[in-house]
This record gives C-alpha cells, structure tokens and sequence, in this order.
C-alpha cells in the first residue's frame, strides 16, 4: 500500500501536468481552465458536501467526500502555482503549538468573523 504522502505526490504531478499540458477530455483541465473562482466554488461545495456526510452519511461517504475535498484543493494550489510541499511546511511549522495560540500569532488580519 502507498504511504498518504507518495498518493498525494503523484495526484499533485498529475494536476499540475494538465495544467502545463491541457487536454479536452480532462476534468481536472477544465477545472483549471475556470480559474480561482471556478475551483474555489467547487471547494466550497466540496467542503459541505463533507460536513453533511460526516453529520449523518455513511464512513464510505464521509471518505469519499474528504478525497473529493483534497483532490479539489490541489487542484487549487496547482491553478495557484503553489505546491504541497509548502502546505506542508505550513502544517510542520504548526505541529506542537496550541491551535489557540497559533491563531493568535496570526492576528486578527488572518481571523474569519464568526469562526473563533
């Protein structure tokens, strides 16, 4: 079995190869072709399709959801130029500090109203 991060590696060259080489008959091509506010729509419906599986759909479901969601969001980190690699420094920065006390590093500039 594949380790999490050589699955996402592989779909984030993937992603970004269509972005570099369209093709028409590639989902992923037309995401990128719609831009930020086309993939971002698709993360936002993406984001609740998995906060309504997790309330009350099957574990299969939530799953299925969840790699839609991750899928989606590389795909906008790719439209972006952005790799991975640097959300995942991001997260290994953040590992073994209070969530509270990260978010207050931030500052209000990074807070969304409604989410403390």
């Amino acid at each position: 079995m594949r380790r999490l991060g050589e699955t996402l590696e592989s779909l984030e060259a993937v992603v970004v190869s269509r972005k570099s080489e369209p093709s028409a008959r590639s989902y992923t091509s037309r995401l990128l072709s719609g831009g930020v506010a086309a993939i971002g729509a698709k993360v936002t419906e993406e984001a609740g399709e998995l906060v309504a599986a997790a309330a009350g759909e099957s574990d299969d479901r939530v799953i299925s959801e969840a790699a839609d969601l991750l899928y989606h969001t590389l795909v906008l980190l790719a439209c972006r130029g952005l790799p991975l690699a640097q959300v995942e420094t991001e997260l290994a920065r953040r590992f073994g500090i209070s969530g509270l006390d990260e978010k207050a590093a931030r500052g209000s500039h990074n807070s969304v109203p409604g989410n403390d």
